[in-house]
């Protein structure tokens, strides 16, 4: 899991409240956060690997739609993914090896490897999840910029470098004021341990107040945008702003149940670690919910990489394709029917193709004046099967309905 105490732990004079959470029951609570972070690793993988059937077609020629919040969704799932990762080595390691951990002591503090291996495995792990929160704040301004400002595609690289330089600078900041003079020998006391809290909370905390206020005014917006449109909110419009508030609820529902866990477990381990004992018998309700949500952590922090995919995508099944015979094929087709035979020439590729033209043009026309509407809508579908872009195709396309009819029947008529 992805808690700045086992960061702490790193240190041989460790403070006593991490010495006790840290060393209860290490076996079990290896044995949990590896089984959560194995299993969230390979469903999340199955969910963003490629399908053979795909995603929902919206239609034979579906319209364009804004790339930079799927790069995003796409950004955050690989950074969950490699958080888990993280999770998987480290706590396998300590389960093969359970030498390295009775290794970092204030007794045992001549080996050197065992503490690298605590801090570069407790970082990856720290970057991966900050990042994953940086991302996950950008994605809420994203979708607010895009609906309110019908602005296109996103400066994705802006994006890139406020979430890794902040990443990587807080992270690197926190550690090296956590392991201050050096590793072996940790400067004690409750002030030097705050900054390091800080920087690895600080994101955490951004995305539970800020991404829920940047929801509401997005779902504010879509609702103006929609009325807007053509001056009347029909029930497809309703169904359409509901259906979009579905999916910021669970992207924020998924986000606290996987961290919220942790800020209650880290409040109760300040607690007890401003006590003189912390194994009065005064505090043993304390200790039992610090442990309590010390396991909670465990399992629910690395299932956020696979829980997430779920809020971003839905269930996209497990009929992974992992050849690119299919694609190749698709691409010859459309190679094949884009470019003309000179020796004879194909009636049903002609038809078909003065009907993708026409169809072309019937989508010009019709985006004309409502293009910065599409992208504003189209943004908030992007990895989904089911959000707001079914409805927006349906209501976009209804004008042409009929040309995609007539385009059929000459397509049987040719053939006939």
């Amino acid at each position: 899991m992805a808690s700045p105490r086992l960061e702490t732990f790193c240190c041989p004079n460790r403070d006593s409240a991490t010495e006790f959470v840290v060393t209860f029951q290490p076996v079990l609570f290896g044995a949990l956060t590896l089984g959560s972070a194995a299993l969230s690793l390979i469903f999340a993988l199955l969910q963003i690997l490629p399908k053979r059937k795909g995603y929902r077609r919206l239609g034979q020629y579906p319209l364009p739609r804004p790339a930079s919040s799927s790069r995003i969704l796409f950004i955050i799932s690989i950074c969950d993914i490699l958080g888990c990762a993280g999770i998987i080595v480290r706590s396998s390691v300590w389960l093969g090896l359970p030498n390295i951990i009775d290794s970092i002591s204030v007794t045992n503090n001549t080996e050197v490897w065992p503490e690298v291996f605590c801090v570069g495995s407790a970082m990856w792990i720290q970057l991966f999840f900050s990042a994953s929160f940086w991302w996950t704040f950008c994605y809420a301004v994203d979708v607010f910029l895009v609906v309110k400002t019908s602005a296109g595609i996103s400066t994705i690289i802006l994006y890139h470098m406020i979430t890794w330089g902040l990443a990587v600078l807080l992270c690197v900041e926190g550690v090296a004021m956590l392991y201050y003079p050096s590793i072996s020998d940790c400067e004690q006391g409750l002030q030097h341990a705050i900054p390091h809290y800080v920087t690895t909370y600080a994101p955490m905390l951004l995305v539970l107040v800020a991404n829920p206020v940047f929801f509401n005014r997005t779902i504010s917006a879509v609702t103006s945008l929609l009325k807007g449109r053509q001056g009347i909110y029909t029930e497809n419009e309703r169904k359409l702003a509901n259906e979009i508030k579905i999916r910021f609820f669970k992207i924020m529902l998924v986000f606290f149940i996987c961290w919220v866990p942790n800020i209650i477990n880290e409040s109760l381990l300040f607690y007890l670690e401003m006590q003189t004992d912390i194994n009065d018998s005064g505090f043993r309700d304390v200790r039992n919910a610090a442990l309590t949500t010390w396991f909670i952590m465990g399992i629910l922090n690395p299932m956020q990489a696979f829980l997430n995919t779920l809020a971003f995508h839905g269930w996209t099944g497990f009929d992974v394709d992992l050849s690119l015979r299919q694609r190749r094929e698709l691409a010859w087709d459309s190679v094949s029917t884009s470019v003309p035979n000179a020796a004879s020439h194909n009636p049903i590729a002609g038809t078909t193709l003065l009907y993708q033209s026409h169809v072309q043009e019937a989508q010009k026309s019709m985006m004309g004046n409502g293009q910065q509407h599409s992208d504003a809508l189209s943004v908030l579908s992007e990895g989904s099967e089911s959000s707001t872009v079914e409805i927006h195709i349906s209501s976009e396309l209804r004008d042409y309905e009929d040309v995609d009819a007539d385009g059929e029947s000459l397509e049987n008529s040719v053939r006939h």
